[in-house]
């Protein structure tokens, strides 16, 4: 997969990958908030120093190459997590990057839209299509689930290592973190017709064309996917022809508070947002803890035999480092946060990251300590009313990765090179593409 949101050129600028190393502490600059991309290399690689100087400096800050105002306060974004009335999640799945008429042509051919159904849906039929999702991800059906996830995780670690008995290397996000949920999400919602390959793909191109900045040419290149993602989504949800007890069977059962029943194009939407959450950001998750635990003296050999240990890592990590960094809201009305004051229809992006590493929360936030008091405090999956169905399965999916991992390879190590591995650095989603390891 390519993410080319790092190489492309900046608004009226050069390319920001291999440009010149700015940063917070750069000199030459009165503001140094004046230098933050949030696509730029400085940003993707390192955000902490930024995130450290938006909170201290300007929590509620006025981006003006995005136009949005950033919210990086731990008690600011959870205020506004918390009161969807004053703060409407409409804006949530909007395209980052403008979208030019020759790539709506490609999306309008394909009958593409994307009406409220969960993350941008603030209305009143929000409620009984999440109790629809919440179902296929509760806590008795996770637990169920977990020799499903360990059966498939095994069978990949199996291929890890043919690979390094042939090649004594190995990529674990493409092998194994990127394929797990996948797999696993298809099995429990009873995903028929598409390879794991194809809906991996259609996922990752959806998620560079709404919350990335690619080129027009990149952008042709990833409508035609989306395209097609949204059209098989649509085929399968008309076909009628899901399993009564799959997740399509159970969204063509749902009425609407009126006692309609539920639209294909919100179907649709519904689908095309859960199919990426539970497999593209949770692999994001898998191979952010592998690479933390590799990385982190004496982790690796703990997590295979410590009991609790990874759960606690996970919760860590997320704290730290989740794969959704960020997320958005507008204002309801004119309205005041964290002592500014914003007009109606101001664009919020809720800095999830930066929420996690408030010092005012958790104490030497740049510590990884997977057993804190209050590690459940963090913001990774949200708060309230659109707080992440599925975050108990991530959760379960990432441990059992990392626990299984760690047993069935204890003499890996990242090579060498890897230690700068390429990012995904999109506005919303930010993880390592490669987790390279190596026999020791």
């Amino acid at each position: 997969m390519i993410f080319p949101a790092l190489d492309t050129p900046a608004p009226g600028g050069a390319a920001t990958r291999g440009g010149p190393a700015v940063g917070p502490g750069s000199a030459g600059t009165r503001d140094p908030l004046g230098l933050l991309d949030l696509f730029g290399d400085s940003f993707v690689r390192d955000p902490y120093p930024w995130l450290d100087l938006l909170r201290s400096e300007s929590p509620v800050h006025h981006d003006p190459v995005t136009g949005l105002w950033l919210v990086s306060r731990h008690q600011d974004v959870r205020q506004v997590l918390l009161d969807p009335d004053a703060f409407l999640p409409d804006n949530a799945q909007d395209a980052v990057t403008p979208l030019p008429v020759p790539v709506l042509r490609v999306l309008v051919r394909a009958g593409f839209t994307l009406p409220p159904a969960l993350a941008n849906n603030g209305g009143p039929s929000h409620p009984g299509l999440r109790r629809v999702v919440t179902r296929f991800f509760n806590a008795r059906r996770v637990a169920a689930a977990e020799p499903v996830i360990e059966r498939i995780a095994g069978e990949l670690l199996e291929a890890v290592r043919s690979q390094l008995d042939s090649t004594g290397a190995c990529d674990l996000f493409t092998s194994f973190a990127q394929v797990l949920p996948c797999r696993v999400l298809m099995e429990l919602l009873g995903i028929r017709g598409v390879d794991p390959a194809t809906l991996i793909r259609w996922s990752d191109a959806s998620l560079e064309l709404f919350w990335g900045r690619p080129t027009l040419e990149r952008q042709l290149e990833l409508a035609e996917l989306v395209a097609a993602f949204h059209q098989w989504l649509t085929e399968t949800v008309r076909s009628g022809t899901a399993p009564a007890d799959s997740f399509i069977g159970a969204l063509a059962r749902h009425r609407l508070p009126d006692g309609r029943p539920l639209d294909v194009g919100t179907a649709v939407g519904a689908c095309f947002f859960v199919f990426i959450a539970g497999q593209s950001t949770t692999g994001q998750l898998i191979a952010t803890v592998l690479r933390r635990a590799l990385t982190e003296p004496g982790m690796w050999s703990r997590v295979a035999g410590e009991a609790g240990l990874a759960e606690a890592w996970v919760e860590e990590t997320l704290r730290r480092e989740p794969p959704v960094t960020t997320w958005r809201r507008v204002t309801a009305r004119d309205t005041e946060l964290g002592g500014v004051r914003l007009p109606a229809g101001a664009q919020l992006l809720l800095m999830l990251l930066g929420s996690g590493s408030d010092p005012e929360v958790f104490p030497h936030p740049e510590r990884m300590c997977p057993h804190r008091e209050n590690i459940r405090h963090h913001l990774a999956f949200g708060v309230g009313r659109h707080r992440c169905p599925g975050a108990s399965l991530a959760r379960t999916e990432a441990a059992v990765a990392l626990r299984a991992a760690a047993r069935a390879h204890p003499d890996v190590r990242t090579v060498a090179e890897a230690a700068k591995p390429p990012m995904l650095g999109l506005l919303s989603f930010r993880a390592p593409l490669k987790v390279a390891v190596e026999r020791a």
